[in-house]
């Protein structure tokens, strides 16, 4: 029997979403007030997913201790109170998008959730924009 375990965190963090090679005209077009030149920011809510098997004698999916100092060593003291275009290397080439952090959150967290079992985040940017990669 498969069961999902779920850590929430939060962060804050400054962004601007453009691209280089476009024109300011064409990069407010397709990003709006999000390709502010000066940045803006968010409040991030995170949710970390981590199904698998019961273990018998522990009665864990995952030890939610380590999960939770896991989430805080390598997403929260990289990204938060950060400008990701200029201090989180991973976002010097990659435009930070709500898409492009959940891909680098769950490329981070997964060399330290163990290999049996399914890891999935979801990213709120606002309330009411979210995304959710599971590795796929």
């Amino acid at each position: 029997m498969k069961v999902t375990v779920s850590r929430h965190a939060h962060f804050n963090a400054a962004h601007r979403l453009y691209r280089s090679d476009w024109s300011d005209a064409k990069n407010n077009e397709v990003f709006g007030k999000c390709s502010n030149p000066n940045f803006h920011g968010h409040n991030y809510e995170l949710i970390v997913h981590v199904t698998g098997e019961i273990d018998p004698e522990t009665g864990f999916v995952m030890d939610m201790k380590l999960l939770k100092n896991t989430i805080k060593e390598h997403v929260e003291e990289a990204l938060d109170h950060k400008n990701l275009n200029i201090e989180v290397p991973f976002f010097k080439t990659v435009n930070p998008t709500a898409e492009n952090m959940a891909v680098m959150i769950w490329d981070t967290l997964r060399p330290h959730i163990p290999s049996s079992n399914s890891l999935s985040v979801t990213l709120y940017e606002t309330p009411r924009n979210y995304v959710q990669y599971s590795g796929e």
